[in-house]
């Protein structure tokens, strides 16, 4: 299984954005650097954690007892475009069988059932589309069903489930769409299907499963720049911001990491600034952990860039004393740079 840090190669032919660094005082500062831990942010999508389907029946009890049989799998593919009954039986199933087992997932795939799996996505009945999504992102953790599962029409119906189904559709709907992001010729697609503000919009509103997928899935399509352009139109930095603010979410690391990586996109700095983000950076570079601080720090030192009014707000908020305890602190080599660019910048005549 890819990495999320693995997956986000840059790629130019994909308009993804290379251009992710900065320089400051002769210093260049790679976004890449702030994101060489994003892997321990942001824990990859396992199988479905959606709660158990209704008590399970003599076969699935089967089913988890035993790795599925080469006649079994074919059967319930078959069962898929029979009856709404038939449909669903099938589809939990196979959801069941591909939770744990890769080997399934393969068997699975070849049978044939990821179209069918996919016209489920679109059923009007909430029950059979949450089947289909989870079944879904349970397939998607194969990297050899990827390409396939995209090809077969699944991003369409992943972003309706993701804008009208259950709460345990939404959730896998914005895992599954991780999972395909991580191949860079999907990530336009999936940016263009309108997927973005519904992200933003789980971010915003959704439990902490929700949240911590949604800023997954975002961190993943954002390496392409016309995907930060969307989820800075979408409102993104708000609920970033937001999470920020709140050390007990466990979401300050994610959160930092979605926005570090927005840093490239000119409005985001302003969106910062203008939803009360500069505060909540301050804050964690004086309290948060050694990680937080250098990524607050990177942000300010982008945001500082910009123009002279914001290095008087960020001065005015008291980032010096922090900041230059920062430098004298414990930390990385590279957390004490940036520290020592942003207090000469602040420095400097207004």
């Amino acid at each position: 299984m890819n990495t999320i840090s693995h997956s986000l190669s840059l790629s130019a032919s994909m308009e993804t954005d290379s251009s992710a660094g900065f320089s400051y005082l002769g210093h260049t500062f790679s976004n890449l650097s702030v994101n060489d831990h994003s892997s321990s942010a942001f824990s990859d999508c396992n199988s479905d954690r959606s709660g158990e389907f209704p008590t399970p029946s003599s076969l699935s009890r089967r089913l988890l007892l035993s790795s599925a049989t080469d006649d079994l799998i074919p059967h319930l593919v078959a069962l898929l475009s029979s009856s709404i009954e038939n449909q669903k039986q099938a589809a939990m199933e196979i959801r069941l069988l591909s939770k744990h087992k890769p080997e399934n997932r393969i068997k699975i795939a070849e049978a044939g059932a990821i179209r069918p799996l996919v016209s489920l996505i679109s059923s009007s009945d909430p029950q059979l589309q949450e089947y289909g999504v989870t079944a879904i992102l349970n397939l998607s953790l194969c990297d050899e069903n990827k390409d396939l599962i995209a090809s077969s029409g699944a991003v369409k119906p992943l972003v309706r489930a993701l804008k009208m189904g259950t709460p345990t559709a939404k959730e896998n709907a914005a895992c599954a769409l991780l999972r395909l992001s991580q191949l860079e010729e999907n990530k336009i697609a999936i940016g263009r299907s309108g997927a973005i503000p519904l992200l933003v919009s789980l971010l915003e509103t959704g439990g902490f499963r929700a949240k911590k997928d949604a800023s997954t899935a975002l961190y993943s399509l954002c390496s392409a720049k016309e995907n930060k352009i969307r989820a800075v139109e979408s409102g993104i930095i708000k609920p970033l911001v937001e999470l920020m603010a709140d050390f007990g979410s466990n979401m300050v690391d994610k959160s930092a990491f979605v926005m570090s990586l927005l840093m490239s996109v000119p409005e985001s700095k302003a969106a910062v600034v203008e939803e009360g983000g500069v505060p909540v950076l301050v804050e964690i570079v004086e309290d948060g952990t050694q990680r937080q601080k250098e990524m607050a720090v990177s942000i300010l030192l982008q945001i500082c860039e910009e123009t002279v009014v914001y290095r008087t707000m960020v001065a005015r908020e008291g980032a010096i004393p922090p900041l230059v305890a920062l430098t004298q602190a414990g930390g990385t080599t590279r957390a004490k740079q940036k520290a020592e660019a942003l207090i000469e910048l602040l420095r400097q005549p207004r």
